[in-house]
């Protein structure tokens, strides 16, 4: 394959050596120049700041958190490239990183001649998802824009739920265990266990047992305020 007429350079971040070395090889032929390697996202940050590098390829799983490592080098060098290298598909980790401003995610196992294509790509403009979390992506963002409203009991005002965390209420009614709801939904349950704190929190309530017993009451308020004709 003719090499590429632009060379990018590449800060690599992962604290696996042999990772590190089989990445490097893989990427380098096609244009890209690993300029720094970290075992740390504290490391990392410290060479990004030296070297500058066109692109960041931080590992998830890197010692002092390689999403919080992502967003101090994107908060210091908004120009530089961050993609995200994890060793399986979780889609805490994917908003995470998308939250903390990484401009791709991929996984550990994505191809050599894949990985640099998609590291060019991202330098263009252009995103870097495993082809089944761009779907997963889509669906969150369609369930962003549908909000469902809770009436909270005493006049106490509404709370606002997206379509997911609603969905997850109705589970936490039916009383399913949170790795029933996980299976169910198809997420995890650290995903379920994150929902369900951003619920509590809406509704300003300690625990679940609390928010489906104030569900409950506000349903009977409704009941009794606008009872249904004999």
């Amino acid at each position: 394959m003719a090499r590429e007429t632009k060379e990018l350079t590449v800060l690599l971040a992962c604290d696996q050596s042999p990772a590190r070395v089989g990445i490097r090889r893989a990427i380098e032929p096609h244009g890209l120049r690993v300029v720094g390697e970290s075992a740390s996202a504290s490391e990392a940050l410290r060479m990004a700041l030296t070297l500058r590098p066109d692109v960041c390829l931080l590992a998830v799983e890197l010692p002092d958190n390689g999403i919080e490592g992502a967003r101090a080098i994107k908060q210091a060098l908004p120009a530089t490239k961050i993609v995200m290298l994890a060793a399986s598909p979780r889609e805490e980790d994917l908003f995470g990183a998308l939250r903390a401003g990484a401009d791709g995610y991929l996984l550990m196992s994505t191809s050599a001649s894949r990985l640099a294509h998609a590291l060019r790509g991202v330098v263009n403009g252009e995103a870097a998802l495993p082809r089944g979390m761009t779907a997963r992506l889509i669906q969150e963002f369609r369930e962003r824009g549908t909000r469902h409203r809770v009436n909270l009991p005493a006049g106490a005002g509404e709370a606002e739920l997206t379509a997911r965390e609603f969905e997850v209420l109705a589970r936490l009614r039916r009383h399913e265990r949170t790795a029933d709801i996980a299976a169910h939904l198809g997420i995890s349950e650290v995903t379920v266990r994150r929902h369900v704190s951003s619920v509590l929190r809406k509704l300003g309530m300690p625990n679940r047992r609390a928010a489906l017993e104030i569900l409950e009451q506000a349903e009977r308020e409704d009941l009794q305020a606008d009872p249904r004709p004999e």
